[in-house]
This record gives structure tokens, sequence and C-alpha cells, in this order.
């Protein structure tokens, strides 16, 4: 018993000090590569932008679309998470209401999937990168590891793949539909996009000019 005891307590602080460690490393270095990314067959297209070099129609594009209140919460919306919790309990695929924040903690230290083990693991990472990265890095990272198509990764790549140019120069059309398509890369078009995409890539673009208006990207620029 005294045996499994001390076992527990040397994985916890292994994982504690690893992840730690981890979380301070790419602080100032960009992620190399996701678990996602090495699970794709489909291969691995991404090439590492500094947000400065990312139109601000992308960060705009992103909030409208996955995050209004990217700036104001802590990683967690906690009016989401209630909701998504209602949804759970009558059944079906878990939901969980993610921040761009929670999105960006999966997409680097974790997996894809759902399920209660995982959810409290990036819990976990997203208090860590909330506190030592702050919002400017999430955005900057989560922008350079989102899935942007089928074996592509991040806004740059995915600009070059869809609209043969830098995402130094998005139109507002042009990031509102990379965001519309975010949530289901592989199945959802950008460049001629129709039905459902099609209608919430026109909700985003006409949202980017309330994140505008409102200035509800004004942590990542601050």
């Amino acid at each position: 018993m005294l045996h499994a005891l001390r076992l527990i307590v040397w994985t916890l602080v292994w994982f504690v000090g690893l992840s730690l460690a981890l979380v301070v490393l790419y602080r100032f270095v960009p992620v190399p590569v996701t678990a996602t990314m090495l699970l794709d067959g489909n291969g691995i297209t991404k090439d590492w932008e500094p947000l400065s070099n990312i139109d601000r129609n992308m960060v705009r594009a992103v909030i409208a679309g996955e995050d209004g209140k990217f700036c104001e919460h802590d990683g967690f919306d906690r009016e989401a998470i209630e909701k998504a919790m209602e949804r759970n309990q009558q059944g079906g695929r878990i939901r969980g209401g993610s921040t761009i924040s929670q999105q960006t903690a999966k997409n680097v230290f974790l997996w894809q999937g759902g399920g209660y083990f995982r959810k409290g693991l990036e819990a976990w990472f997203t208090l860590l990168i909330e506190t030592v990265w702050g919002k400017r890095r999430i955005m900057e990272v989560y922008l350079n590891v989102a899935e942007t198509g089928i074996g592509t990764y991040g806004v740059e790549a995915g600009a070059q793949r869809y609209f043969d140019h830098s995402a130094a120069r998005l139109s507002p059309s042009e990031a509102a539909r990379m965001a519309a398509a975010l949530p289901l890369p592989k199945e959802r078009s950008v460049v001629s996009p129709s039905g459902f995409t099609r209608r919430y890539g026109g909700t985003i673009q006409a949202r980017i000019g309330v994140v505008r208006r409102d200035v509800l990207d004004a942590c990542v620029y601050d």
C-alpha cells in the first residue's frame, strides 16, 4: 500500500514538473509538432509565423467564430460550460463548451477526442498557459497549430493553400471562411463553401466588424 502511494506521488510530481517545463519552453519557442499532427495520415504541412505576421482579421475571425469572450475569461467560459453540461445530461456525444485557450491546450499537449479524463488534463494545461503564456501567446500558438485543412496546420499554411498568399494579408471574407471551417477542417470547404459553412462564414464576417468596433481583441494587442 505504501509503495503504491509513493508511486502515485512520484508520478504526480513528474507530471507536474514535466508539464510546467513544457509550458515554459513553449512560451518562448515554436511548438515543433503535436500529437494530432503525428497521427495525421495525410502528412503535415505547416509554417510557423509570429502573430505580427498574421492579419488582425484572422484574430478577429476566430474570436468571432470560436470564443467571443476570449479577452474576458480566465481560460474557461463558465456559461458555455454549463450549457454543455446540460446538453451532456441528455446523452450523446460529450460537448465541452471549449474556449480558444482550452482548444490550444488540447491541440498542443493532448490528443483529439472526448472523455472526462482528457478534459481534466485539458483544464490543467489551460490554467498553466493562461498563467504562463498570457492571451497574446495563446492566440499566437492557436493560430499556428490549429488544423486548417487536410494535412494542413496553422493559418499561414492554410492561407497559402486556399488563397495563394500569406496570412499577413487576409481579407475579412478570407479570414471568416477559414474560421468557419476550423471546427471540421477536413469536411468544410474554404475555397467554395456551401450550405451551413457559407452561411456561418457570412455570420463570422459580420461579427468581425463587431469585434473591431468593441475592441474584443484588445488583450491580444495590448
